[in-house]
């Protein structure tokens, strides 16, 4: 009797909130939800229906993991996965520290918002391939130029947005700390950094997500390395298979990234784990 209540009360608790507004799910309702979505996905790739004539086009979720095997044990595609992670990793920290102090000044004061908002704003919508004949005249075709495009593509958005977060901590926070004697940057240091922090944090981890998207475009311009490269490489022999292969892998790797910053945000606002 109290197995079967044990079982019942077990399903209960992983189905509960399936179907209900903003709902948390249980931790095995969530593995289980992308495992099957997963699996789906996987099930669709590999036994849809092709015309004999898109079989090398459109190869199977086989064949793709066959040739991502094949990349790695014999192509030396980790190398290449690697200097992908460095430009991502080093453009994005970049990114990062320009943009921090600059959305946070903006955020907590109206005068520097009025002085750099009408400079920013409108560099958000200037696509960033369009700096490529401009950054390969300044810094050739070197690893310079790719981690600075892959810059200019996050920057003017991440500093924006993290503007916006900035002004998203309750004025009467600033407005206590300052009664209490703070200064402006005592209360930006000690009130609104903190209370800001758990909105950066998913700022980042969006903002990072765009920046893999830019990842190919930097690499296809005079490359040696990288995913991009790999690609670009394949096009001219029409490997498919390998093009699929390095589109998997930046989204892997894109979501691994994801997942990190996630846990680091866990980690660090006990408080804040049932809204993720």
């Amino acid at each position: 009797m109290k197995g079967n209540q044990g079982s019942t009360e077990w399903f209960r608790r992983f189905f509960k909130g399936w179907f209900d507004y903003q709902s948390p799910l249980a931790f095995a309702a969530k593995v289980t939800l992308m495992l099957a979505g997963l699996t789906m996905f996987m099930l669709a790739w590999q036994f849809a229906p092709r015309a004999e004539k898109f079989t090398n086009l459109l190869p199977t979720a086989t064949q793709v993991f066959s040739t991502t095997v094949g990349l790695f044990s014999e192509k030396d595609f980790a190398l290449d996965v690697l200097a992908s992670l460095q430009r991502i990793g080093i453009s994005f920290l970049i990114a990062a520290a320009i943009a921090l102090p600059l959305g946070i000044a903006m955020g907590a004061f109206p005068a520097v918002e009025g002085l750099l908002n009408p400079l920013v704003s409108p560099l958000r919508y200037l696509p960033a391939p369009s700096f490529i004949p401009l950054l390969l005249a300044l810094l050739g075709t070197g690893n310079e130029q790719k981690i600075a495009l892959l810059v200019i593509g996050v920057v003017w958005f991440l500093i924006s947005l993290l503007m916006d977060d900035t002004k998203r901590v309750p004025k009467d926070l600033v407005e206590v700390s300052r009664t209490l004697g703070a200064g402006r940057l005592q209360a930006i240091h000690s009130v609104i950094i903190p209370a800001a922090l758990p909105f950066f944090l998913d700022t980042m981890r969006q903002m990072l997500a765009v920046s893999w998207t830019y990842l190919v475009i930097a690499e296809i311009v005079a490359s040696t390395d990288g995913i991009g490269a790999v690609m670009m490489r394949a096009r001219r022999v029409v490997r498919m298979d390998v093009i699929l292969s390095c589109i998997l892998m930046i989204g892997v790797l894109g979501f691994i990234s994801d997942a990190f910053i996630r846990f680091l945000r866990w980690l660090a606002f006990p408080h804040l784990r049932n809204n993720h």
